[in-house]
């Protein structure tokens, strides 16, 4: 499936059923009073989020969403049937912004959570309502009230328990593979990766977490060079980073650059971001020619142990899987 983390889209509620001018018409009553019924109620526009849908490439497609419009009233007091609500499915974690006033109608992260985007016209009154001592035969009805209309912006940002990071060819789609059962695009080329790939970890029986592969950002992300911060925003919805850092022999940066380049493009897409507790890993074990001295230089960019591995062999795969398991359970942020 294509996957789209933007959408603008038009969403119209249904008018409101006219009213019904009528009047009492039966065998021995020559002058039967006003009966016209009540319009029904349009139906409202209603954003619900639904965990079976990862993209919003549907909404980028179709670009407008209209309720049904409620049904007029009839003789005999009969009342409209309601229009039918428009229901707009929405991945989990989508930002719900009104686009011509710029401000957040809602942040929609848990499943089934919704919003009620516009409401549907009142239905108009019938002449019996009109009815009273001085006024008894009304005839005239009311019109149903118009529908709203709403230009709304779509914006998704992925919720995961961890985001993995790294410039491109870190080995993030690799590793990726090898823990869960996701099978993300793999290849020796920078930007294998165009979208977040998510995929749940089984650390043991009790336990899952859910981990994203955030595609490789390079030097400028923060600025929108290479894929820039269409998926900087991706990371602010994780708990903890995973940062991978290649130091085999082909590796396109030295361990310490390749450290400080993407953090230093964390915390200048958001201070917040960069805060985020953080797990720095050395990959690519069986392609270095002597990987000690780049994990010791890594490990003093970042001013701390990092662990190694290769997803390839397998290498150093449990431990960092013990890592996240000791995260979770003592809640402290890692290092």
């Amino acid at each position: 499936m294509l996957f789209r983390d933007e959408a603008q889209i038009l969403v119209v509620s249904g008018k409101g059923g006219d009213g019904c001018c009528s009047f009492r018409r039966e065998k021995f009553v020559p002058k039967g009073g006003p009966d016209g019924g009540d319009g029904g109620n349009g139906g409202d526009v209603v954003m619900r989020t639904d965990p079976q849908i990862t993209t919003l490439m549907d909404h980028y497609r179709k670009r407008r969403y209209t309720a049904e419009g409620g049904q007029p009233g009839g003789p005999k007091m009969m009342t409209g049937r309601n229009g039918q609500d428009c229901i707009v499915r929405v991945p989990v974690g989508t930002i719900v912004r009104d686009i011509d006033r710029g401000n957040v109608l809602r942040d929609l992260t848990e499943p089934g959570e919704e919003v009620r985007i516009v409401v549907g016209g009142k239905g108009g009154r019938g002449n019996k309502a009109f009815a009273h001592s001085t006024r008894q035969t009304p005839r005239f009805s009311e019109m149903g009230k118009a529908g709203e209309e709403r230009r709304v912006m779509l914006e998704l940002k992925m919720i995961a328990d961890v985001g993995i990071i790294g410039l491109p060819n870190a080995g993030k789609s690799t590793l990726l593979s090898r823990v869960s059962s996701a099978r993300p695009k793999i290849a020796a080329y920078p930007f294998t990766t165009l979208t977040p790939q998510p995929g749940i970890v089984e650390i043991d029986d009790m336990t899952q977490l859910v981990f994203a592969d955030i595609p490789g950002l390079v030097e400028g992300a923060h600025d929108g060079i290479g894929l820039g911060h269409q998926f900087l925003r991706h990371i602010e919805r994780t708990r903890i980073l995973l940062h991978l850092v290649d130091i085999s022999a082909t590796a396109s940066a030295p361990p310490a650059e390749a450290y400080r380049v993407i953090r230093n493009e964390l915390q200048s897409y958001s201070t917040e971001l960069a805060r985020k507790p953080e797990v720095v890993v050395a990959t690519k074990l069986d392609a270095a020619d002597d990987p000690q001295p780049a994990i010791a230089s890594l490990a003093r960019a970042c001013g701390h142990e990092v662990l190694a591995i290769s997803a390839v062999t397998g290498e150093g795969l449990r431990e960092l899987l013990s890592t996240f398991a000791r995260w979770l359970e003592s809640g402290a942020e890692a290092t």
